[in-house]
């Protein structure tokens, strides 16, 4: 690393997890120990099949930090070089569809190199995507997910981060086939970073998002977007979700398979208002 090298320090730790290493080591392993909502043992899986992508879940840990690790285990036997990671942007700064082409991420458990040719060859296969470091400055969404792959990727890898302001269908789609045509034949993990229904009862909320997620399963975007909008499902990162589904699908996926289910509801306890989290996997 020299001196003008671009490190993206965390900007939610000590919110949405641990900032003290010990710590932070300890909640992940308490998600992946988890008996209820979690995969009730440590990685790794042993697992061996095809994994093409994942949805995993953003909130603090203490929410959704179970049912995220049910997917990271799951990939967690994986050989993958680098994980390229798309979420939706909370704060709406910077570009539509920003990509962070170079530079460093840093979490407590150490700093992750941006894979600058696997990032420029994604943006030049899009019409959509635009190189924006600031978009990426503020959101929790992929930073919550960096810590669970360097808890089970005990090796170097490299980064791919992508945040969207825009999360229509043609740009899911775009950027879906771009990621799809520059990490064919490769040793690639893709994560898209997404809650699902928020602020709705409990009951309302199971019932919505499993209409969403049975579309998600189908790999069907027109079904997707069409049960997004008749339910109006208030997924923060359902433009991700869709891009994944693309790539997946574009690389070989047949389906998806729902690993865990949950509400902060359930978790919690509170089931007024809750927010959904899940975790599924394409194979």
């Amino acid at each position: 690393m020299n001196s003008t090298t671009k490190i993206r320090r965390p900007a939610v730790a000590g919110i949405f997890y641990p900032r003290d290493p010990f710590e932070l080591n300890q909640a992940i392993e308490q998600s992946f120990k988890d008996q209820r909502f979690g995969p009730n043992k440590l990685p790794p899986s042993g697992l061996k099949r095809r994994i093409y992508g994942i949805v995993s879940p953003h909130a603090g840990y203490i929410y959704s930090g179970a049912v995220a690790a049910n997917g990271f285990y799951e990939v967690s036997s994986m050989e993958f070089d680098d994980v390229v990671m798309i979420g939706p942007n909370h704060y709406g700064i910077g570009t539509g569809a920003a990509i962070m082409s170079s530079g460093l991420w840093e979490t407590p458990l150490g700093q992750v190199e941006i894979n600058q040719e696997l990032s420029l060859d994604i943006s030049k296969n899009s019409d959509i995507i635009e190189l924006d470091d600031f978009a990426h400055s503020k959101d929790h969404c992929l930073e919550v997910q960096l810590p669970f792959v360097q808890y089970i990727k005990k090796k170097k890898f490299g980064i791919v981060p992508i945040i969207l302001i825009n999360q229509d269908r043609n740009t899911a789609e775009d950027i879906g086939r771009s990621i799809a045509q520059s990490v064919i034949n490769t040793k690639r993990l893709l994560i898209a970073s997404s809650d699902f229904t928020h602020y709705e009862s409990n009951s309302e909320a199971h019932r919505k998002d499993m209409e969403l997620i049975n579309a998600i399963l189908s790999l069907d975007i027109l079904k997707f977007y069409t049960t997004l909008e008749r339910e109006n499902v208030s997924a923060c990162g359902y433009g991700a979700i869709a891009s994944i589904m693309t790539a997946a699908k574009n690389l070989g996926a047949t389906k998806g398979e729902l690993l865990k289910y949950a509400t902060s509801g359930d978790i919690i306890g509170d089931i007024d208002t809750v927010v959904g989290y899940s975790s599924i996997v394409f194979v």
